[in-house]
């Protein structure tokens, strides 16, 4: 058990209201233990101003202005999303606590965390380490985060027609999509926006990234699994010619005259799973495999 005092930076979801008294019992536990609590200025903001609480204790930060020995996110998978954007390369473990629905990254019960903290404390979890895709722009640059922890979709921006992806993998043409968009995705976000398009759950650690079309005009597009070394060109073709592209589904439009390259981060993103968590199990939990839907 570690005896030194521990630095902890927490992200929130300030949308869900109901649920926010949960961080009265995360800082309760960490005030016993003497902890440094640095708190994100928007879900301070949101539980002094707007749910009236009283928070003692903490130093708040913008951004990414903090520095930690364990960040906690508490929500759901977006909230760790924004979260592990702030993170980036510094190789900071993340602990999600769901306090949303579904969560696959956010996996942490809120009404134990008392028990989720000591184990902190004590050493006993493990980290999985999970890769980040890049993205690089021939053309106009993108204004906000250049990496994804899920995915990067590109998707047409009018309701009319669809948009036309060249597409290219490690130099070598591998097709052109017609379609409302492309999704490329790692592993961890393999349960989220590609599965929802037919893309194929892939086990994080297998070190491979997967391409799924959305609403492809063809039925013979499928998706495709190839290594995570793989370096992706996409040129875009649109009738309105823009596009966008959404990163972990942060999305702002580009003009189709700009190109992007798509490439494995320089760093991965490490996530605290308690200890003997395991994979399977979480999966057949959220996808209710095994289930009767019979009413």
């Amino acid at each position: 058990m570690t005896s030194r005092k521990l630095k902890f930076a927490i992200f929130g979801n300030s949308y869900q209201a109901k649920k926010s008294a949960y961080i009265l019992k995360l800082l309760a536990c960490l005030a016993e233990r003497h902890a440094v609590v640095y708190m994100e200025r928007g879900f301070h903001s949101f539980l002094t101003a707007g749910q009236k609480m009283s928070i003692d204790g903490v130093t708040v930060f913008d951004n990414d202005d903090f520095s930690a020995d364990f960040v906690i996110s508490m929500g759901g998978d977006g909230t760790f999303l924004r979260a592990a954007s702030m993170v980036a390369g510094r190789n900071i473990p993340i602990l999600g606590i769901n306090t949303g629905r579904l969560g696959f990254l956010a996996d942490v019960n809120a009404q134990e965390i008392e028990r989720d903290i000591q184990a902190l404390y004590e050493g006993d979890y493990t980290i999985d380490t999970r890769s980040v895709i890049q993205v690089e722009t021939v053309g106009q640059p993108l204004k906000g985060y250049h990496c994804a922890l899920n995915d990067v979709a590109i998707l047409k921006r009018d309701n009319a027609s669809m948009i036309t992806v060249h597409t290219t993998i490690n130099g070598d043409y591998l097709t052109t999509y017609q379609a409302d968009g492309l999704i490329l995705s790692t592993p961890t976000g393999s349960t989220a926006y590609s599965l929802s398009n037919g893309g194929p759950i892939i086990v994080p650690g297998t070190h491979v990234f997967s391409l799924t079309a959305v609403a492809p005009h063809s039925l013979n597009v499928r998706p495709i699994v190839f290594s995570e070394d793989s370096e992706i060109q996409l040129t875009i073709e649109s009738r309105t010619h823009n596009y966008l592209v959404a990163l972990d589904g942060r999305s702002e439009p580009l003009p189709d005259t700009t190109r992007l390259t798509l490439r494995k981060a320089p760093y991965r993103v490490k996530v605290i799973k308690r200890a003997g968590t395991k994979y399977f199990h979480t999966l057949r939990e959220k996808m209710m495999w095994g289930a009767d839907q019979r009413g």
